[in-house]
């Protein structure tokens, strides 16, 4: 920091020293000569004259950069401040620069770390915010053995006071231990640095584990691994589930089994995140890159969805989308199982309704009548092919679930076949490129029916999670709105029962006295949400 000093004076720059801890070391002091000085103020405590910073004096001052040694220093009683990192916020309020520095033993955050390995507590700290802000941070590094030398040869304490730290502090294995918790520290620092300005590249210098959440009986050891690796590279820990159009058939087992894994990963560090979409990959491989991400744990796939037929896992789609991230693959020791196969799944938007059928037939039926119009005038029977497509849409678009869009697909094949190729009003083709041309539409038809179905439920997806976090959004201004207790709990309580859709009991209790729960009913409406 001394050399620092001189080399800002020397271009020119007003420097005054502050305070500096000077332990009679001929090295340091020799390093003031040339340098302004403040007189140290005295304080008189228990009978004792303590030497601290002069803090209005260095306002009064008021150079271009002030040098305050031993940022954690706790301010003797009388001092403005109980910290000197405080004296330091005062003087940077002021428009001063500072020089300071710190151990690292005096960060907040390595407190209890640094105890566990040298066995010494250390009382005087800074938050780590203290020391996050700072716009430059240089680190002092040295070999153990050469700051044993240094020690020994009395460039840090009297001769006496240096082998008690010795013995004690300063062992070897401490100096090791806390020279890898510095480099990492800093290291650390460097990496968030880069990620609030942006700079991507920089950023992977650093470590944030991602570790994917699932309702899988093997999910609970993927966390616990990912856990250990982020406590293996004091790395960023984050826990992402991927919110699908199939949570909501989650229930019983599968349902405890994911709230369980959430609870686990929060239990052990991890910033629980919730992104949706229909394609798991595909999300996890956007949050990992706009969230510099290093380094994704997933279990691995141990089932077949049918038969014989392998699916792309979701470690092989992310290695393709997420190709400069690694990814850690955690093997599944869950015996091998056979996911069911259902055309239709069985939930609230597949259930048939009589409505969406009288739909799917009269847009059937006008896209034939539409037909008729472009074959009286003469037009080609792609064009009658593309109507068909187009009342398919509209289908799915108008009904609810994959069923009237399947039905749509099959009647439009079998109609424009009947109608509309020779020989008409038979269901015979006698063109050989007919079966083509119906199975293609049909293909087609089909494709768009799901595509379609899928835009309207994640339409539908959206609207709902909008609902909810207006209601979230409003709840504190409407609680506000309470004229008593007794009013705002009511408040609460029917903002509890809009977001679950459920009736809601409470009840209140005081020392000494117990009172009855009291329901909260409102009318059900449509549910948005399964509890």
């Amino acid at each position: 920091m001394l050399k620092a000093a001189h080399r800002a004076s020397e271009q020119g720059q007003d420097v005054v020293v502050g305070y500096i801890e000077r332990h009679t070391r001929p090295d340091t002091l020799a390093l003031l000569d040339g340098l302004e000085q403040l007189p140290n103020k005295t304080v008189n405590y228990k009978g004792i004259q303590l030497k601290e910073f002069d803090l209005d004096a260095a306002l009064k001052r008021h150079p271009q950069i002030m040098l305050v040694d031993e940022l954690a220093h706790s301010n003797a009683a009388g001092c403005r401040h109980t910290k000197r990192y405080q004296d330091v916020e005062e003087l940077l309020r002021a428009g001063i620069n500072v020089y300071t520095t710190i151990n690292v033993q005096h960060l907040e955050s390595l407190n209890d770390l640094v105890a566990s390995i040298t066995q010494v507590a250390v009382s005087e700290r800074i938050p780590d915010s203290v020391f996050d802000s700072a716009d430059q941070v240089e680190l002092v590094d040295i070999e153990p053995d050469d700051l044993i030398i240094r020690l020994q040869s009395g460039k840090v304490y009297r001769k006496d006071q240096a082998n008690r730290a010795l013995d004690h502090f300063f062992s070897k294995e401490n100096l090791a231990a806390l020279r890898e918790i510095a480099l990492r520290r800093t290291a650390d620092r460097l990496s968030r640095n880069a990620q609030k300005e942006g700079n991507e590249r920089a950023a992977k210098a650093g470590e944030h584990i991602l570790v994917c959440l699932s309702a899988s009986p093997s999910n609970a050891k993927v966390v616990r691994t990912a856990a250990r690796m982020a406590e293996a590279f004091h790395s960023g820990f984050t826990a992402l589930f991927v919110e699908t159009s199939e949570t909501k058939e989650l229930k019983g087992e599968s349902l405890k089994r994911l709230r369980d894994n959430m609870r686990l990963a929060e239990q052990l560090g991890a910033q629980i995140t919730t992104v949706y979409g229909d394609e798991p990959a595909v999300q996890i491989a956007e949050y990992a890159r706009v969230s510099g991400i290093t380094k994704i744990v997933v279990g691995r796939t141990n089932h077949n969805t049918v038969a014989g037929v392998r699916d792309r896992t979701l470690s092989d789609k992310l290695a393709n989308l997420a190709n400069d991230i690694d990814i850690y693959i955690i093997p599944d020791s869950q015996p091998l199982y056979k996911k069911k196969f259902s055309l239709f799944r069985k939930d609230e938007e597949e259930k048939f309704r009589w409505v969406d059928l009288l739909k799917t037939l009269l847009i059937i039926s006008g896209a034939t009548l539409i037909g008729f119009g472009f074959y009286s005038l003469g037009l080609r029977e792609a064009n009658i092919i593309t109507v068909y497509i187009l009342g398919v849409l509209l289908t799915a678009v108008c009904t609810h679930g994959h069923l009237c869009g399947v039905i749509a697909s099959l009647c439009s094949v079998v109609l424009f076949n009947y109608f509309f190729t020779v020989p008409r009003f038979s269901l015979v083709a006698a063109d050989p490129d007919y079966p083509v041309t119906f199975f293609i539409m049909l293909i087609a038809s089909i494709m768009s029916c799901t595509l379609a179905s899928r835009v309207r439920k994640q339409a539908r997806q959206s609207s709902q999670r909008a609902y909810y976090m207006e209601l979230l959004m409003n709840s504190s201004q409407k609680m506000q709105q309470g004229r008593d207790e007794q009013e705002t709990i009511e408040l609460a309580a029917e903002q509890v029962s809009k977001l679950l859709n459920r009736p809601i009991l409470y009840a209140l209790a005081g020392k000494g006295a117990t009172f009855p729960f009291r329901p909260h009913q409102r009318q059900r409406q449509e549910s948005f949400l399964e509890v």
